[in-house]
């Protein structure tokens, strides 16, 4: 495990990035290391964790059509930087037009993400490592927070979006997309733009807990498609997007 000072030194240096430049990508190690320093249970069910992204159902708000997304989705909130973060709920999930505009406008009810994924320490230790991070970028906020367990499918007569409404901001004040894992796909390109849509950068979430974290009123982000290295074996992509919002 990194020591004290090199945690100290890469929290710090995360938090400079994404000040300077409205996000920054965090590589797998860095992640785990911060959260067991937080926890040392932070990722012991890490592999039942992973395992809930098996047989969600699928999206059926796609206006595209599409039959590439399955999800799952829950709504918390925290009062502060360091009070106990509560689920809410369970409550339809709404983006407006300007912020999606492929499959916004409606409230979507997509199935509630189940309770023991919430409650697990893999979960708990993302969610507070966002609060932490989100709340020294944005001191004395109370926050709203949503979670979307998200896996795209790829086959060989169907590209794999994750991102199908193109480049965008969610609406939000930050954005963490945390890998969970990658199963015989290629491409899944991670692209950061500016807001009128000029890249900044590129990066591709490969190993678990690789993990991009946005400034959604900086920079708008996109993902390319994927497509299945062995059409002949199942192909997807398993993330988990949190979002923080200051609570109205």
């Amino acid at each position: 495990m990194a020591s004290t000072h090199s945690l100290l030194k890469l929290r710090e240096d995360l938090l400079t990035t994404v000040a300077k430049t409205g996000f920054s990508f965090c590589p797998s190690a860095a992640m785990q290391a911060w959260l067991l320093a937080q926890s040392a249970e932070a990722l012991s069910d890490w592999n039942q964790f992973a395992d809930s992204w098996n047989e969600m159902p699928l999206d059926e708000y796609m206006a595209d059509g599409g039959r590439y997304r399955r999800r799952r989705y829950a709504v918390l909130n925290a009062q502060s930087g360091s009070s106990e973060i509560v689920l809410e709920a369970h409550q339809p999930h709404y983006q407006s037009l300007n912020y999606n505009t492929l499959n916004g406008g409606i409230a979507r009810d997509f199935e509630a993400i189940k309770a023991s994924t919430v409650q697990s320490h893999s979960m708990q230790a993302v969610l507070k490592f966002c609060q932490k991070v989100f709340s020294e970028l944005m001191p004395d906020t109370p926050w709203h927070i949503e979670c979307h367990q998200f896996r795209i499918e790829a086959n060989d007569n169907s590209l794999g979006k994750p991102t199908p409404e193109g480049v965008h901001r969610d609406g939000v004040d930050f954005v963490l997309v945390m890998m969970v894992k990658r199963q015989n796909i290629s491409s899944g390109t991670t692209t950061m733009h500016d807001l009128e849509h000029k890249t900044l950068d590129s990066f591709t979430l490969t190993e678990p807990l690789d993990v991009a974290i946005v400034n959604d009123h900086r920079c708008m982000h996109g993902v390319t498609p994927i497509v299945p290295l062995d059409p002949a074996q199942p192909a997807y992509r398993d993330v988990l997007v949190v979002t923080f919002k200051k609570n109205q």
